[in-house]
């Protein structure tokens, strides 16, 4: 009895695992290295994507074990935010060298999301809204640099996805009269949800598609400039009874995704799909990693399923050191972040002068963008190698398959489009060597290795 009793456990054990917990029990006999094609970063020499013949191993190590036939989310792409203040130094360049760095970000095995701010972020030299004043809707504040700006990246790339977010709702429409903190009134709810109807629509007639909309960054941060506190009740009840009802209404399909916050909080975005009334017009949930840990996105995905996930912001500060923000970011916001469901992948500001700027009086004043621009110079920071190590080589479309690291070894996997296998790995420690298939790799010191199979 005690042994049909110990089996019985043992498969209830198994039945109850995810997918990602269940280890395929060997790699797929269809790996083909024939033309294999490995790209190795070091982020302490600051050498990146460098194209390597195979780096063979003398001998075999821990494995790295690829399931192909175990398959995740589907991927939307991996980007930056382009704030208002990263547009205004971007338009400052000359139309020549602007052109060149906008195919080098936009073009082919380029970015392929943007994150926006609906009005100001607090990466804007000034706070605004797009009517300060009510009755007076205007996108006139954004016209002499984002919104061309954006236009050119459109040009580039007509499929990109851009996700829009507002760090305030005009002030008028607050209880307290103030761009920083303060909550939205509820009589302004139905008021404020046609604001972001009209936004999405005035965007659109300039060429900008609204791929997705947050209805609030940061809502448990009231403390920025901007900055508009919601809580999970306040979220609920505004998607429920006035922005979805409002874009059912006019139409408007842009994606309704919530919370956009960190991984501390994973339960306010379970509570609100909980709710029929809000999960019936929400698209998904997003998530920044300023607290909490990136596992979170996965207890709302094992929550709610059927529901997408996104990570939608993390910074690199000025103080911070190259190599080390770059391998945690590699590991807990790229690799970590797709590992746990996430569909897109957006790190924070895209551009900044050389004194972090421009931001809000009160706004971040050490936010540091994946370009420094400095009058006509571009400089290429942490931010610009961690998106690009993962958008040169996973495009939109392509589908996480189920991989399994040795310890010490950080993994994901995708198969492209063209039917091709990427393998993304991280190692954060010596160099040692690790065995894929039949091959034996060696993994050079504080090191990520992309494979093209």
């Amino acid at each position: 009895m005690k042994h049909i009793l110990l089996t019985i456990c043992t498969l209830a054990f198994l039945f109850s695992c995810s997918k990602e917990e269940q280890v395929p029990a060997q790699t797929a006999p269809s790996l083909d290295f024939s033309n294999a094609e490995f790209y190795q970063s070091l982020p302490k020499q600051k050498s990146f994507f460098q194209k390597i013949d195979k780096p063979g191993a003398s001998g075999s190590g821990d494995l790295l074990v690829l399931n192909p036939d175990l398959t995740f989310q589907t991927i939307d792409g991996f980007g930056l935010a382009l704030t208002g203040g990263s547009a205004q130094v971007m338009y400052r360049l000359e139309p020549v060298k602007r052109a060149a760095l906008l195919q080098e970000l936009f073009g082919k095995n380029g970015m392929t999301v943007l994150r926006i701010s609906v009005g100001a972020s607090d990466l804007d030299s000034a706070v605004f809204s797009y009517e300060d004043e009510p009755g007076t809707f205007s996108l006139a504040k954004s016209k002499p640099d984002l919104i061309p700006l954006l236009k050119e990246i459109i040009a580039i790339n007509p499929a990109i996805k851009i996700m829009a977010s507002p760090w305030s709702a005009p002030i008028w429409m607050k209880d307290n009269y103030s761009s920083r903190g303060g909550s939205l009134m509820e009589k302004y709810y139905v008021t404020y949800a046609e604001y972001l109807a009209k936004y999405i629509q005035e965007m659109a007639k300039e060429g900008i598609p609204i791929w997705s909309l947050t209805p609030q960054n940061e809502p448990l941060n009231p403390g920025n400039n901007p900055s508009m506190y919601m809580s999970a009740l306040m979220q609920g009840t505004f998607v429920a009874k006035a922005l979805g009802p409002v874009f059912e209404k006019q139409g408007i399909q842009t994606k309704i995704v919530i919370y956009d916050h960190n991984c501390d909080h994973p339960e306010y975005a379970i509570e609100l799909l909980n709710v029929p009334e809000v999960r019936k017009y929400v698209n998904g949930s997003a998530f920044h990693l300023y607290g909490g840990d990136i596992s979170a996105m996965s207890q709302v995905q094992k929550a709610h399923p059927d529901k997408d996930l996104y990570f939608t912001e993390q910074w690199t500060g000025a103080k911070g050191d190259f190599a080390s923000e770059f391998m945690w970011h590699m590991k807990n916001v790229i690799i970590g972040s797709v590992n746990n469901h996430a569909k897109a992948v957006i790190e924070w500001n895209l551009a900044s002068d050389p004194t972090y700027g421009p931001h809000t009086p009160g706004g971040c004043s050490e936010c540091l963008g994946a370009l420094t621009i400095g009058g006509q110079e571009i400089t290429r920071n942490q931010s610009y190698y961690i998106v690009m190590q993962a958008a040169k080589f996973i495009p939109p479309g392509s589908i996480r398959i189920g991989i399994s690291a040795p310890l010490g070894i950080q993994a994901a996997a995708f198969k492209r489009p063209d039917g091709k296998i990427v393998v993304l790995v991280q190692n954060e420690g010596a160099k040692k060597s690790i065995s894929l298939g039949k091959q034996n790799i060696e993994l050079a010191a504080d090191s990520v290795l992309t494979i093209v199979l």
